[in-house]
């Protein structure tokens, strides 16, 4: 597992915990992780390979360090799982869209019922862009752009 790798669980995981309305300092933690095992000069695999202490690494604490440590030797994180468990499926990849973050995603699963890129592509059409709170017209034709490209890519 490359350092872009582990860095997008860490990223996944942030997003997760603001979905759901955890601690922000956990939250930014898992963040800031996320940057900086992206941003390393050196593969983290290698580090941890050579049995280096992966807390050494400015951003990276006791916790985050441990759960490198478990993605590199067992290729899974049982939190990341577990967290993921607890929020929809299908909202996960609503908030990489474009203009769609944590606070946004859930808004639309609770006053939408939408928790999936299909669901809020049907919105969009359906409603046509701007009628739902929280996405403007100019967003709406952003995420419909973004689904078609992912499509045909």
């Amino acid at each position: 597992m490359d350092n872009h790798q582990l860095a997008s669980v860490f990223r996944d995981i942030a997003l997760l915990l603001e979905y759901k309305g955890d601690n922000q300092f956990k939250v930014r933690a898992y963040s800031n992780a996320s940057r900086v095992i992206n941003d390393y000069h050196e593969e983290l695999s290698d580090l941890f390979a050579r049995g280096e202490d992966l807390t050494k690494i400015e951003g990276i604490g006791d916790a985050i360090a441990l759960k490198i440590s478990e993605l590199l030797s067992t290729g899974h994180l049982e939190f990341y799982e577990r967290v993921r468990g607890e929020v929809p499926d299908g909202t996960l990849a609503l908030m990489n869209l474009p203009g769609i973050g944590p606070r946004t995603a859930a808004r639309l699963a609770a006053e939408h019922g939408i928790n999936s890129i299909e669901a809020l592509e049907q919105a969009i059409r359906d409603g046509g862009p701007g009628t739902l709170r929280g996405i403007g017209a100019s967003t709406a034709q952003a995420i419909l752009k973004a689904i078609e490209s992912a499509r045909r890519n």
